[in-house]
């Protein structure tokens, strides 16, 4: 089988009747008629359309050795330089579609099978190994959308907190037998959850030193016992006039409950072994590879940020002003920084013990720490751009009323009538001040964690060795 379309798409995951639960109520419906789920999985769907698009499909698509089909670009093993910039166009295609603010689209989760697969050997146990590998053929053989699920309830966030209760909280394994495991408990923050067809679950934090949680697999997002409980959703099906961005890429985040899911052997990567489940970020390319994905998504919505942060100084005509000059400057350092760094891993990168072409882990790191800086100021450059011009701004339906004519004249801008001002005031909104907006800073702020750590983790694993010595040299020269 080669890539899917998007109708492929929207037909499996109906067909599936996953169980979604949102604002207290189980969808029994197809669910991308939902309104709080149409306008991701109808965005999602033509990526996957994408793919079929002449004008896109040699960077999208691939032709993976022992396959019959063609597969999507994030799930090929960079061999090369050139093998990873390829990667990077097939991102920043389907990211541009998207403004960047779909952080889970397809390729994110491909390219954390592919890392996996690369590395399958690390998973120590030849069966858990060869599953890992086999998982791998089977996404690429039918072009399988997955979720993921990295952390747990937030029930103690001390560093010295382990779960005793008798009844678990967080997911664990609390029985094998010769089927599979079973897996009771919650994890959170799914996002897309119930909108794939299969969700992924690796070890999470602390908790991977007890064997009960030193576990990784993947299962059909409709297994018996498992269900997704949304965050209330930020699109309420309004039409793209009154809500452009969250209308149309609107991931709702969920809660995952496994009550007592069997997980079955051939989908287990890793069970009980705490040593392998500590190394298994660090040892494998996961964090490289991801931040590389990230980050170029991230340079688009940067683009974008500056794209509507001009046009809002265009329309009301503010450019003369230097502190409207020193905030746009301010995005566009912000902008050439991040694709400096994207350069920089890649012209630097180099092929692990995996065979597998690694961005430079060093720019990538210092990426992951400065973006959750700086995309918060980016939306308060659009907030005091925009001003009071964010505040008092129609709906769609306010321009077909009588008064509409009144509008398109009293709301005009310098370079726009009304009506047009208007769609790019209530797009700075939804970019800078809605709810969907709230969520995006917050998610940028901890999308690979607390930022205060990742900076701590940056500081422990950037060698200054040579600087130091490059001072104690300076300071023991004779002339």
């Amino acid at each position: 089988m080669s890539c899917i379309n998007g109708e492929t798409y929207l037909n499996r995951i109906d067909q599936l009747h996953n169980q979604v639960w949102i604002n207290g109520t189980k969808i029994t419906g197809r669910l991308s008629e939902h309104p709080a789920f149409s306008g991701a999985m109808k965005s999602q769907a033509a990526l996957y359309d994408l793919q079929h698009d002449p004008a896109y499909r040699k960077v999208l698509t691939f032709q993976p050795a022992n396959h019959s089909g063609s597969a999507g670009t994030a799930y090929l093993q960079p061999k090369t330089r050139r093998d990873l910039a390829r990667r990077r166009k097939a991102f920043q295609v389907w990211a541009r579609y998207s403004a960047g603010m779909m952080g889970r689209s397809p390729d994110y989760m491909n390219t954390v099978v592919m890392n996996f697969a690369a590395c399958a050997e690390l998973f120590g146990n030849t069966r858990y190994s060869t599953n890992m590998r086999h998982f791998y053929d089977y996404c690429i053989d039918n072009d399988i959308s997955l979720t993921h699920t990295f952390i747990q309830p937030q029930v103690n966030r001390s560093s010295v907190y382990l779960e005793s209760s008798d009844e678990p909280v967080a997911a664990r394994v609390i029985d094998r037998n010769s089927e599979g495991i079973i897996i009771h408990g919650a994890r959170l923050l799914a996002t897309q959850g119930g909108m794939t067809d299969e969700v992924l679950v690796f070890p999470s934090g602390n908790f991977h030193f007890d064997e009960a949680y030193a576990y990784a697999f993947s299962i059909p997002a409709n297994t018996p016992g498992l269900k997704f409980i949304c965050r209330e959703a930020f699109s309420d099906g309004s039409v793209p006039f009154d809500h452009p961005l969250s209308s149309r890429f609107e991931e709702v985040d969920s809660i995952v409950l496994f009550d007592h899911v069997l997980v079955p052997w051939d989908r287990v990567f890793l069970c009980g072994d705490t040593d392998i489940a500590s190394r298994l970020y660090k040892d494998s390319g996961f964090l490289p590879q991801q931040v590389h994905q990230v980050t170029a998504r991230n340079i688009v919505k940067t683009e974008f940020v500056l794209g509507v942060a001009q046009s809002l100084v265009d329309a009301i005509n503010v450019g003369e002003y230097q502190h409207i000059q020193g905030k746009i400057a301010e995005i566009i350092i912000g902008l050439e920084t991040m694709k400096a760094l994207l350069t920089a891993s890649e012209v630097n990168a180099s092929v692990d013990r995996w065979g597998t072409m690694t961005p430079d882990r060093k720019p990538l790191m210092a990426a992951m720490s400065y973006f959750p800086k700086i995309y918060p100021r980016f939306i308060e450059i659009i907030q005091l751009i925009g001003a009071s011009g964010l505040v008092s701004i129609p709906r769609a339906a306010d321009f077909n009323m009588e008064n509409g004519a009144e509008l398109r004249k009293y709301l005009q801008s310098a370079d726009r009538d009304g009506y047009e001002k208007v769609r790019l005031f209530r797009l700075a909104w939804d970019l800078s001040l809605s709810g969907f907006a709230g969520r995006q800073v917050l998610y940028e702020r901890f999308f690979f964690g607390d930022p205060v750590r990742l900076d701590s983790g940056l500081y422990n694993d950037y060698d200054r060795s040579a600087f130091t010595r490059q001072i104690k040299d300076f300071l023991n020269r004779a002339d």
